[in-house]
């Protein structure tokens, strides 16, 4: 009996060990790939930007929901005309993956400064929520929620 109860508990501690180096993997992954999001959205690339959504992801910003398709098109016409972002500063990621190792969510703090097409400058700070997923793979944006926070 002692010998049985001995291997059951090195079979759970390996399986958990297993499972915490899984999502500590998964976390990395998950920071390294919403580090390059913000980059590439800071730096304006576009495509590189766009890439990081899944088809058919869920976003809501600005007090509006937004099919990825529409909201490529704003970027591309915004950015052609002259308009773009200049700082996208996120600060107090934190990353949670979900049992299972392929969803993880992010939370961060955003401090962004864009220009429109016209010159004007906005800035602001805001939370934004994202929501990933493994697919094929890669790690894809499945869901994204920008909310501003009010200045003091």
């Amino acid at each position: 009996m002692k010998k049985i109860l001995i291997t059951l508990i090195t079979l759970f501690i390996s399986f958990s060990v297993h499972a915490d180096h899984h999502h500590s993997t998964a976390a990395t992954e998950v920071r390294n790939a919403t580090d390059a999001f913000n980059l590439a959205y800071e730096v304006n690339d576009v495509d590189g930007y766009f890439d990081m959504y899944a088809e058919g992801a869920m976003l809501y910003f600005y007090g509006n929901r937004w099919e990825v398709s529409n909201y490529y098109d704003y970027w591309k016409k915004m950015i052609g005309a002259g308009g773009g972002v200049e700082k996208n500063t996120a600060t107090d990621v934190q990353v949670k993956v979900a049992p299972g190792g392929n969803t993880a969510v992010v939370g961060a703090f955003i401090e962004n400064r864009s220009r429109s097409p016209e010159g004007d400058i906005n800035e602001e700070k805001g939370y934004e929520t994202e929501v990933w997923q493994k697919i094929d793979g890669a790690w894809k944006i499945i869901s994204l929620h920008y909310s501003v926070i009010a200045p003091e």
